[in-house]
């Protein structure tokens, strides 16, 4: 393994590691995003990226910093398949070491937001059985996945039965956790057979809208993450990046990128800042930018975007 996650509560959350030359050492915040957390994630069998953090969220290493500056597409299998930039203007030390959480539950199925649910225990993936798994557990499974709200939890292999091994734990989240690894759980009563693995249909992933404007293809621009709603700084700014927004809500070609809160100022995080689309993504939250949730921007430089749908 040439990745490692460091000072988390589990291998699939803390502060990223990087094996090279035979020494672990760390990478640099700077431009650290949800594309370069997920290859992290997928690299360590880890399910989905929830965040990618700076600032040593996770407590600051020691040693080398092995990548200053990492850009990855997201499709990456190792982090060390990543172009990097070593940029010597952006001095970092380990006072700005990168970490990642990934998530501790999968679905397995037709999308990432239906399917059976594998929950990641001690090292690998287990299933989860119907007896032990109730509608609040439902609530935190989606929103830990960034999916929309429980639709419908089934039983009874909805989804098959797959080769995980079936967890004895019951889960027990009261439905506002942020993460199924921070609700409680208790050995279960009832045993449960092969047959009666759990399912879930979540809504579909929402992670962009448009607020303010006359329409919903008009507006500042907000993003989904974490279960809350955040802005979009205006640095760097434009066509691309809204040709990104208006293909995602369906809402046709893009008429103008915006800046300076032109549709009123958002409240709340600043999720995005100096956003970096090619245009061709098919989420914003897919495009690399130089800061996700470090940024020196205020409310007063929102982003917004009229696109030429409705």
């Amino acid at each position: 393994m040439r990745v490692r996650l460091v000072g988390g509560h589990s291998r699939c959350a803390g502060r990223v590691e990087v094996l090279h030359r035979g020494q672990w050492g760390t990478v640099c915040d700077f431009g650290w995003d949800l594309a370069d957390a997920a290859v992290v994630c997928r690299e360590l069998d880890c399910g989905e990226p929830v965040d990618a953090l700076g600032g040593a969220h996770f407590g600051q290493g020691s040693g080398s910093i092995w990548t200053n500056r990492s850009l990855c597409t997201g499709t990456e299998s190792t982090l060390k398949n990543c172009g990097s930039v070593n940029w010597g203007v952006y001095k970092c030390d380990h006072t700005k070491d990168a970490g990642v959480i990934c998530s501790g539950v999968r679905l397995i199925g037709n999308s990432s937001c239906s399917g059976r649910i594998e929950v990641l225990h001690d090292q690998s993936w287990v299933s989860v059985c119907a007896a032990a798994f109730d509608q609040q557990d439902a609530e935190v499974v989606c929103r830990e996945l960034d999916c929309g709200a429980p639709v419908q939890v089934l039983g009874e292999d909805a989804f098959g039965k797959g080769d995980a091994q079936m967890w004895t734990q019951e889960i027990q989240c009261r439905g506002n956790e942020s993460q199924i690894h921070l609700c409680p759980t208790s050995l279960h009563k009832n045993s449960c057979s092969h047959d009666n693995y759990q399912g879930l249909f979540c809504a579909d992933k929402k992670n962009v809208r448009l607020v303010g404007g006359p329409s919903r293809c008009a507006g500042r621009v907000e993003v989904h993450h974490r279960g809350q709603w955040g802005t979009v700084c205006r640095d760097g700014w434009d066509l691309a990046d809204a040709a990104v927004v208006c293909r995602e809500l369906d809402c046709g070609e893009p008429v103008d990128a915006l800046s300076d809160a032109h549709f009123g100022p958002g409240s709340g995080p600043i999720w995005m800042f100096i956003v970096l689309c090619a245009g061709s993504e098919s989420t914003l939250k897919n495009c690399g930018l130089l800061g996700w949730g470090i940024h020196s921007c205020t409310h007063n430089y929102d982003a917004g975007v009229i696109c030429s749908g409705e």
